[in-house]
C-alpha cells in the first residue's frame, strides 16, 4: 500500500473513531452488542428464508439452500484473503488514533477484509434473494454491522467495504452459477418428499 493512500485510509480510520469516542456511552454498548447480534439476527432471517422456501417453486429453494452455502464460501474465502493479505488491524498501527472501543484484537488476527461486513452482507444478499420484501430491513442492518466494525476501532473502513463487496459477490455468484442443477435437485426432493407423504 502506497504513503498516500495508506495516509487516506489512516486519516478515514481516524475520522470515524473521533466521532465514535464523541458519541454517548449507550452507542457504545449499542455498538458493541450490535456487531454480534446483527450478524445473529441476519443469520436467523436467513434460516427463516429458508424455511419459508420449502414450500415455495423449486428455484426459490435451491436459491435459499444455495444462499446459506454461499455465506459460508464467502466467509472461508474472506479467511483465505486475510491469510494473504496480512494487514494489520488499525487499532495497532494508526498512530495518534484514540483507543478502540472494543478490545484490538490479537497480533495475526489480520484486518482486511472484514469477516463481519463479508458474512452480513451475504446473509443480507441471500435472504432478498428469497424474501424480497425484507430488502428495508436487512440491508439496513447489514451495512449498520459492517459500519460497527469501524465504529469500534477494530478495522480501516475499506476493510468493511471490501468484506461487503465479497460477501455479496460470492452469493450472487454462487447462487447464479450452480441455479440449474440446484434446482433439478430442488424438484426431485419435493417431488420424493410428496411421494412419501402419509397414505389417505
Amino acid at each position: 500500500m502506497d504513503g498516500s493512500r495508506d495516509g487516506l485510509h489512516s486519516e478515514l480510520y481516524r475520522g470515524v473513531t473521533d466521532f465514535a469516542h464523541d458519541t454517548p456511552r449507550w452507542a457504545h454498548s449499542l455498538a458493541e452488542y450490535g456487531t454480534e447480534g446483527g450478524l445473529l439476527f441476519l443469520l436467523a432471517l436467513l434460516a427463516a428464508a429458508c424455511w419459508r422456501a420449502r414450500r415455495a417453486e423449486p428455484g426459490v429453494l435451491a436459491r435459499a439452500l444455495l444462499g446459506g452455502a454461499a455465506v459460508a464460501v464467502a466467509y472461508g474465502a474472506s479467511e483465505a484473503v486475510k491469510l494473504v493479505v496480512r494487514e494489520e488491524r488499525p487499532c495497532r498501527a494508526v498512530a495518534g488514533a484514540p483507543a478502540p472501543i472494543a478490545p484490538c484484537p490479537e497480533p495475526g488476527d489480520w484486518s482486511f477484509p472484514s469477516n463481519h461486513a463479508t458474512i452480513a452482507a451475504a446473509a443480507a444478499v441471500a435472504v432478498v434473494l428469497v424474501w424480497r420484501a425484507t430488502a428495508w430491513l436487512v440491508l439496513p442492518l447489514a451495512a449498520l454491522t459492517a459500519f460497527s466494525r469501524v465504529f469500534l476501532g477494530v478495522h480501516y473502513p475499506h476493510d468493511v467495504a471490501a468484506g461487503a463487496l465479497l460477501g455479496a459477490a460470492a452469493v450472487l455468484l454462487v447462487t447464479r452459477s450452480a441455479a440449474g442443477p440446484a434446482t433439478v435437485l430442488a424438484d426431485r426432493v419435493r417431488a420424493g418428499l410428496g411421494r412419501a407423504g402419509p397414505a389417505s
